[in-house]
């Protein structure tokens, strides 16, 4: 339920607020979608992908926020974005980004000091960036009384072959946490944490990529992660992102969070979707169908 402007919602006694980072619109429709055809979609889902008509049609536009959470006298962030200044050779994209993310957090009244914990669904390049900040020449947690939770399986990626290409991400935005002894992990069974919050397993994006549930009050909402990008996954969950390591794996995690959210009637607060990033996930006959609150 809306509540006090056009981003801030209530679920049960928990007010959630998106803290938006930036948006990214070089990415077309066929870059993000292999299986992509637009002849499979009708005009509404390709309108929630593509945007207004006076949109630029042939991009997809994806939002870079976190959520801000309030609930019990704490204070909580779910995923924490690109980050100013970290190098990034591997995309132009995030690659010593400059924005005004704390700024916005501190005119939600929101210092770093404030926050009590950090919930991360991953540790991609997009999710983590504002775990960490630059002080005199070292990469320090941005949020210095705060707990950082995330999925272990994540973290024991960053130790492989396969992650030695993005390890440069850990060094400067997770491993200063660990450091820090601020860091919890979840193992790869998922979990409950604090009262209002679980993680559940949800991998296929990234090898142990959790969505995050909370439950407030007799109502209950859903943190998605990447286990879409867009909307029009809603319609077609069987098209995964070109982001996904494990495709399959993807497609039967974005089904149970599409069944959980319909089933349960929980708000989907999604994180890359575009206009406002949460809405609702009906049963529609043999599929599901999307609409934004």
């Amino acid at each position: 339920m809306k509540t006090t402007g056009p981003e801030t919602y209530r679920i049960g006694d928990a007010r959630i607020t998106r803290v938006s980072e930036t948006l990214l619109t070089t990415l077309t429709a066929r870059d993000l979608y292999a299986d992509w055809d637009e002849s499979r979609l009708d005009a509404y889902a390709r309108w929630l992908l593509l945007g207004r008509p006076e949109e630029r049609r042939d991009h997809v536009v994806l939002s870079v926020h976190s959520w801000l959470v309030q609930i019990d006298g704490q204070t909580i962030l779910i995923d924490t974005g690109i980050g100013n200044g970290k190098d990034r050779p591997f995309s132009k994209l995030f690659d010593h980004l400059q924005t005004r993310f704390l700024e916005q957090l501190e005119a939600l009244g929101v210092t770093p000091e404030n926050v009590d914990h950090v919930l991360l669904t991953h540790l991609h390049v997009d999710h983590v960036g504002w775990n960490t900040r630059l002080v005199d020449g070292r990469w320090v947690p941005t949020f210095p009384n705060a707990t950082y939770v995330f999925p272990q399986r994540e973290q024991a990626f960053y130790s492989t072959p396969a992650g030695a290409s993005r390890r440069m991400v850990f060094d400067d935005s997770v491993l200063p946490v660990v450091e820090a002894n601020q860091a919890l992990t979840i193992d790869e069974r998922g979990g409950n944490y604090l009262r209002a919050f679980t993680f559940h397993p949800t991998p296929g994006h990234s090898v142990g990529h959790m969505s995050i549930s909370l439950k407030s009050a007799g109502a209950a909402a859903i943190f998605a992660g990447d286990v879409m990008h867009n909307p029009v996954q809603v319609y077609r969950p069987e098209w995964a992102s070109v982001f996904c390591a494990d495709p399959e794996r993807a497609r039967q995690s974005r089904l149970w969070l599409l069944a959980q959210a319909a089933d349960h009637e929980s708000p989907v607060f999604s994180s890359h979707f575009p206009e406002t990033s949460a809405g609702r996930i009906i049963r529609s006959g043999d599929g599901f169908e999307w609409t934004y609150i």
